[in-house]
């Protein structure tokens, strides 16, 4: 499984991002898709997930300004930020997983899959 992440950029605090997965090859197995981050300095963190059936996911510090949505091939996942934070900067990550439970996709000790990352830079 391949995954190709983009549509990191600078915005403004407020201002809104969409970023998008792209996932290849042997995805038939992969019963979630995921987003993490990880900000200078600190530890990677899971900010969103969406799993075969549709349910979704979200860290509490993203809740509500963030939105996990999928292609209906299910094969691209896109993140639509709203409401950037400067603690949003981060370069974000795109996961994939077969195990659709926590921690298999929100700990990133577990992952299986990992997409390059994008970087998103929110200015003040």
């Amino acid at each position: 499984v391949q995954l190709q992440a983009s549509g990191g950029g600078l915005v403004q605090a407020g201002g809104s991002l969409r970023l998008s997965c792209a996932a290849s090859g042997r995805i038939n197995g992969i019963s979630v898709r995921a987003w993490h981050r990880q900000a200078p300095g600190k530890e990677r963190e899971w900010v969103a997930a969406i799993v075969s059936g549709g349910t979704t996911n979200y860290a509490d510090s993203v809740k509500g300004r963030f939105t996990v949505f999928r292609d209906s091939a299910k094969s691209t996942v896109y993140l639509q930020m709203s409401n950037l934070q400067p603690e949003d900067t981060a370069v974000y990550y795109c996961a994939a997983d077969h195990r659709a439970l926590r921690p298999f996709y929100s700990d990133y000790n577990w992952v299986t899959y990992w997409g390059q990352g994008t970087l998103v830079t929110v200015s003040s």
